[in-house]
């Protein structure tokens, strides 16, 4: 009896206009089984034009590129492809306010350079499979410095939300996956998965990042 055949390595495109960082970056994805770096790009615009032609899974994205930034070149990929990959902003700076408009462009979470290996590799896994935040803390600190900048009105999707679906989305506001909402709400993991689902719709939002921020933006989270 023959095992069944592993799943195909996540795609993975490099975009930062600085070689160094990409050969630091492609020598740490690369030595995994299940990922495998398909180009690179050393601008915003060659980032765009490499992802359309190559459609992979997962960009690693500098926001400070030449040409254009990481920012526009993620609105130009999300708006421009019917099954786009989740982008992961990386950044020398956590709280630089270039992340928090990247994460509004649409992507899905940030990377500081500075991360460990094994960090960068669980990152791109995490980010792939949409179940978690990619650095909460940090999503939830930048979200709700901007909401209090911008004092925003509660949206009318809040009032469409259930209980379960408002609990559900103050659990992805703080990080926890699937499984331990599950287990936080003692229901199982199908039924958040449903209920995930819902928030996303209701939201509006692509993932999970987009429904956090979201919310801090609407004033969900003040409520």
């Amino acid at each position: 009896m023959t095992d069944a055949a592993s799943p195909a390595p996540l795609r993975i495109v490099l975009a930062d206009d600085e070689r160094m960082v990409r050969t630091a970056l492609r020598a740490i994805l690369a030595a995994e089984p299940d990922l495998e770096i398909v180009g690179e790009a050393a601008t915003g615009a060659e980032a765009v034009s490499v992802v359309r032609e190559l459609k992979p899974d997962v960009v690693l994205m500098d926001v400070r590129m030449p040409e254009i930034d990481g920012i526009r070149a993620t609105e130009q990929i999300l708006r421009g492809m019917d099954e786009p990959p989740r982008i992961v902003v990386v950044t020398t700076f956590e709280n630089d306010s270039y992340v928090y408009e990247a994460l509004r462009a649409g992507a899905s979470g940030f990377l500081l350079k500075r991360a460990e290996a094994e960090a960068l590799v669980q990152a791109v896994r995490l980010v792939a499979r949409s179940d978690s935040l990619l650095f909460p803390a940090a999503v939830r600190a930048l979200a709700a410095e901007h909401a209090r900048a911008a004092e925003t009105a509660q949206a009318p999707w809040i009032a469409r939300l259930t209980g379960r679906e408002s609990e559900v989305l103050r659990q992805m506001a703080a990080g926890l996956t699937n499984a331990e909402i599950a287990a936080r709400m003692e229901v199982g993991p199908a039924t958040v998965k449903t209920h995930v689902a819902a928030v996303l719709a209701k939201t509006g939002a692509r993932d999970r990042t987009q429904a956090v921020i979201a919310a801090y933006e609407a004033g969900f989270m003040k409520s």
